[in-house]
């Protein structure tokens, strides 16, 4: 079927492998690459991402939650699934079944999955989280709670039904500046390494996989590499500043469904925000909040257009929006619109609604369709 030309997002699947190798080639030699592909692999579609990242050769895949573990199998994904968040005990036989690895993050949690894998008669690979600054999930285990966190792993780790593949925490600010943020990102690594140290003095366990480097920590911490690291938002092109030299890999394309000219003193829109200052040769695009383009942006940010930027007048509407076309003459009906993408910055965006760019492309909604022009046969 034709693909109506309202509003779409363009994938390249070959710059999520050039910034998988480029990633790699930064890591130490024998270090594993987790390619995190939760949230649909932010925005970007996570079977197709979780395919060619599997042809080219990376060792895991993170993911939020069964479904989401659940549409790669589907999809014949083979490659080592961790689900990063809580699964119910009760669907242990599915994770078994379909070889899927599960964090486990106390004690308490680590009996049920145990329970339900030794009546099922088979072995669920976990691996355990430590809460080691984030305090959102892992075993507790900073301060008076080391010897008691140490204890808890220990025994997660024997519980029958249960293999213990691998270890790992998440830092809170690795990309974050500062002297601070720096200090309590070392603090956490210093800790997440002594808990391992004791689980393998007191319990003789050893991790054949442990874990933290997430984005920031990937470029900033390097000495946190360990076996394994786990890059979101570098994979898909952003949080380096050109450091590494990765490259975007979505663009937000919409088109001019509509012209319209206002004369001076024109209200604009939901709420009357925005008020002609001027004869208006106002465009309407067909891309509003229900695709994915935050209501926050409202009058605050600019879309790209061949001749220069169009910037956004009024509220943004559910279906769409409008820009100023007044001093582009060359943009008429069916010109195409860049949101973001290599001209118009996801960074700039994002910082125009006052958030970060892992939201605006993981709010990229379903019905906004994605094209992949480079993908494989």
């Amino acid at each position: 079927m034709e693909l109506q030309k309202r509003t779409w997002a363009e994938i390249s699947l070959d710059n999520i492998e050039h910034n998988y190798r480029t990633i790699k080639a930064h890591l130490p030699a024998g270090c594993r690459f987790l390619g995190v592909v939760k949230a649909d692999a932010y925005g970007h579609g996570a079977v197709r991402v979780s395919r060619r990242l599997e042809e080219a050769g990376a060792d895991y895949l993170a993911v939020s939650c069964l479904d989401e573990a659940l549409e790669l199998r589907n999809a014949g994904i083979k490659m080592p699934v961790l689900i990063l968040g809580h699964t119910p005990a009760r669907f242990v036989p599915v994770l078994i079944d379909r070889d899927i690895t599960q964090t486990v993050t106390c004690l308490a949690k680590a009996e049920e999955y145990s329970q339900e894998a030794v009546k099922y008669g088979k072995e669920l690979k976990t691996h355990m989280k430590l809460d080691t600054g984030m305090s959102r999930l892992g075993f507790l285990c900073s301060g008076s709670l080391f010897d008691e966190g140490v204890e808890h792993v220990i025994t997660s780790c024997r519980l029958p039904g249960l293999i213990a593949e691998g270890v790992y925490t998440h830092f809170a600010v690795a990309d974050e500046p500062g002297e601070e943020n720096e200090k309590y990102t070392l603090e956490q690594f210093d800790l997440f390494c002594r808990m391992i140290a004791a689980v393998e003095e007191r319990g003789g366990i050893t991790f054949p996989l442990r874990h933290c480097a997430n984005t920031g920590a990937v470029l900033n911490y390097p000495q946190t590499a360990l076996d394994m690291v786990r890059p979101g938002l570098l994979l898909y092109g952003y949080g380096d500043g050109g450091r590494l030299g990765l490259k975007p890999c979505m663009k937000i394309v919409t088109t001019v469904s509509t012209i319209k000219i206002h004369e001076k003193d024109t209200d604009v829109s939901y709420g009357r925000l925005f008020r002609t200052k001027r004869t208006t040769r106002m465009g309407v695009l067909p891309i509003g909040y229900a695709d994915g383009l935050l209501r926050s942006l409202s009058n605050r940010c600019s879309f790209a257009t061949e001749d220069g930027p169009a910037p956004q007048l009024g509220r943004i509407c559910m279906d769409m929006c409008m820009v100023d076309l007044t001093d582009l003459p060359g943009v008429n009906i069916d010109s195409r619109i860049e949101i973001f993408g290599p001209n118009n910055s996801l960074e700039k965006l994002s910082e125009a609604a006052g958030t970060i760019p892992y939201e605006l492309m993981c709010s990229v909604s379903k019905r906004v369709p994605r094209v992949y022009g480079d993908e494989r046969d």
